[in-house]
């Protein structure tokens, strides 16, 4: 890969990674899911008047909108709301990885090398450890809740890889069609139209431009330029030399949250969110074939040499 396309790649997670304090700036103001329906109606419907539909069958598209899209924001939203770390929740979201290798066993038959299985049982290891940190501290819902949201996305994953689209950008797009009506349905049936009625007359306000400032980041920077960037790299390149730089985007997430919001982690956290990430990459990433070496052609007959032919 070269040093320009490295770059984007680390820009992506930069990006990607100060995704989590954006929601968490818009979470200020919003309802937990009435602010993940505006993150995706704001892309809806610049999308339908603007986006071609990717040529994909409409089923996998409601799937991955239903996994990737709902239910993951769902969770990892009230997760937030609920007292979920910031930084943290970027790492325990990376738990989709694994779960996608084991609901890829399971619903598409899909073979789990030995690799595959010490990856997935590292990163369990080290989410146990930071579950029972967080149990310690009496916020371990929120814990529970955000890896409902990698399970989602995990499920949303299986529908990408079945819809198997040409461009993977529009799908994502598109993608966001889905989310807006079941979210804004679950946050009139928990939150109540009053709550999202006041967010919205009084987003007048600091705390008001503050959230929306960070939709905004989320919407332009999260999910267009970052996803359209990726899209990019990974048209260019193998997934299994893009999809390592995924990876620091909870070493970006962490960081952000230490430096701006003040979170701080014990040593037993870091030392699990390193076991995470080393069991996220043993399991994501596929061993390399050895390459297959090339014929070797024969030297040339002497002119005196007569050939036998059949």
């Amino acid at each position: 890969m070269p040093i320009r396309d490295r770059l984007l790649a680390l820009f992506v997670a930069v990006l990607w990674g100060c995704n989590f304090l954006a929601i968490h700036a818009t979470l200020g103001h919003f309802p937990p899911l009435f602010a993940a329906g505006l993150r995706f109606l704001v892309i809806a419907v610049p999308t339908v008047l603007f986006v071609p539909w990717p040529r994909v069958k409409a089923r996998y598209l409601l799937g991955y909108g239903l996994g990737f899209g709902t239910l993951q924001f769902a969770f990892l939203f009230v997760a937030l709301d609920k007292g979920m770390p910031t930084g943290l929740s970027s790492l325990v979201l990376q738990a989709s990885a694994p779960f996608t290798v084991l609901l890829g066993a399971v619903v598409l038959r899909e073979k789990v090398t030995g690799r595959q299985w010490a990856g997935i049982l590292l990163a369990v290891a080290g989410m146990s450890a930071i579950a029972w940190q967080q149990a310690e501290h009496a916020v371990l819902l929120p814990v529970i809740l955000t890896l409902l949201g990698a399970l989602s996305w995990a499920f949303g994953n299986l529908s990408t890889r079945k819809a198997q689209p040409d461009n993977p950008l529009h799908f994502t797009l598109w993608m966001s069609v889905v989310p807006p009506l079941p979210l804004f349905a679950l946050s009139m049936a928990t939150e109540g139209p009053s709550a999202a009625w006041t967010s919205l007359t009084t987003v007048n306000s600091h705390t008001g431009w503050i959230a929306v400032a960070g939709l905004s980041y989320v919407v332009v920077f999260g999910t267009i330029v970052g996803s359209g960037i990726w899209t990019t790299l990974m048209g260019r390149h193998p997934a299994g030399v893009v999809a390592p730089f995924s990876l620091l985007v909870p070493v970006v997430g962490m960081s952000v949250a230490f430096a701006v919001l003040g979170e701080r982690h014990n040593a037993i956290e870091i030392g699990a969110a390193v076991v995470v990430i080393a069991g996220v990459l043993l399991g994501s990433l596929r061993k390399r074939s050895a390459p297959v070496p090339e014929a070797i052609e024969p030297l040339p007959e002497p002119a005196t040499t007569q050939r036998v032919t059949d």
